[in-house]
């Protein structure tokens, strides 16, 4: 008998988290879905998944989710973490609260779940973690200070946790979106991107299947834009 494939996403209930759910269940993962809107326990009913209504700032529910996905299943193959919105204000308005909670939206969402997942990923000797970050990571902009500061540290505790946990066979990688179709559309914006559209959360969403599959099995410590040509420095 073949073993059943299983994907945990994070503040997965829309945007690119929900599409990432939906592909991958696609693909035939099982699927347990994090949302704090209640939107992911639909989407999970929906895909024949697990669902739990919380939040990826809480230890405690994503214990509850990794727990869910444990029972129903008793493995992890793959985590996707995927994030809400953080403060945005001028740089030097940003108040300490405001950066604290950046870090949580921005970094933490990952150190979080992965702390949880990692053990078992150990024992099943197999396993892969995709986090969907952003194309301003290392071209940083001030139209989103606190995703582009902690995101920078995201990628340089993506690095740390490859060269850490790769000869166990646990990967992870990270995905950079420029303009796509979950965010506000306009011409301006469009206009930048050299192939002149926007991204598609689908577009998204495949590249993550991607990275999970086999076929992606030699890369690690890695962050890949998928923007449209938008960021084009090494």
């Amino acid at each position: 008998m073949s073993v059943e494939k299983v994907a945990v996403i994070t503040a997965g209930g829309s945007g690119m988290g929900a599409e990432s759910a939906r592909r991958l269940a696609d693909d035939g993962y099982k699927v347990a879905i994090l949302s704090s809107s209640g939107k992911g326990e639909a989407l999970a009913r929906e895909l024949g998944g697990v669902g739990v209504t919380g939040s990826n700032q809480s230890n405690d529910d994503l214990k509850r989710l990794v727990e869910a996905a444990m029972k129903q299943w008793g493995r992890i193959d793959v985590l996707v973490n995927s994030a809400g919105h953080g403060p945005r204000a001028p740089l030097n308005e940003i108040t300490d609260e405001q950066w604290r909670t950046g870090m949580d939206v921005y970094l933490m969402n990952v150190i979080r779940p992965v702390r949880l997942v990692t053990p078992i990923m150990q024992a099943q000797k197999k396993g892969a973690i995709v986090n969907i970050s952003t194309a301003w990571v290392f071209e940083p902009t001030t139209m989103f200070p606190t995703s582009a500061v902690f995101r920078a540290g995201l990628a340089a505790y993506t690095k740390l946790f490859a060269d850490t946990y790769a000869a166990e066979n646990i990967r992870m990688n990270n995905v950079l979106p420029g303009w796509i179709d979950s965010l506000p559309a306009t011409e301006e914006r469009r206009l930048s991107v050299p192939m002149k559209r926007y991204g598609t959360s689908a577009e998204v969403a495949a590249t993550i299947a991607f990275l999970v599959s086999d076929g992606a099995g030699y890369i690690t410590g890695q962050s890949l834009k998928v923007d449209g040509g938008l960021m084009r420095s090494v």
